[in-house]
């Protein structure tokens, strides 16, 4: 879901597919458009933070590298600034996310397309897909450490 466009956009396979994994997922994109229906606030701060984030991470670490190689701490400062604003929107992103593939298991059990083992079954697929946004959230997270460490050690 493209909340600027207000557009669904899905894989052929994901369109055409027939198994509860594809209507998981179609569900779960469903979900992102309840949520930008109904203005669910960590949605909304996530838009909002897409440019700043995508200056900010294409940026920092070539700041903070600079300003590390010349001995400029206020380059590494700004760096730092920097990722910290891909790290926020990795950490906004879980709840999008999460609430999300909440909203997909209630449409797909209310409108009687999944029930009993398949509800189990879709959960561990929009869980899957979950983890992914904890490992990238982990690994900002760990990586600005990473960078305040290297700041300290100047």
């Amino acid at each position: 879901m493209t909340p600027d466009r207000k557009k669904l956009s899905l894989s052929k396979e994901i369109y055409y597919g027939k198994s509860i994994a594809a209507q998981g997922i179609v569900a779960h994109e469903v979900g992102h458009a309840l949520q930008d229906a109904k203005n669910y606030f960590p949605l909304s701060l996530r838009s909002n933070l897409v440019p700043v984030t995508n200056i900010g991470s294409s940026m920092a670490v070539p700041l903070f590298l600079i300003g590390f190689i010349f001995s400029f701490p206020a380059l590494m400062d700004i760096g730092i600034i920097a990722f910290s604003l891909a790290v926020l929107f990795q950490l906004v992103t879980l709840p999008v996310e999460l609430d999300a593939s909440k909203r997909a298991i209630g449409l797909l059990v209310r409108a009687n397309i999944i029930s009993g083992s398949e509800v189990v079954l879709v959960k561990k697929v929009l869980n899957a897909a979950a983890l992914t946004y904890v490992a990238a959230a982990s690994v900002a997270v760990f990586q600005l450490l990473r960078l305040i460490v290297l700041r300290n050690r100047r």
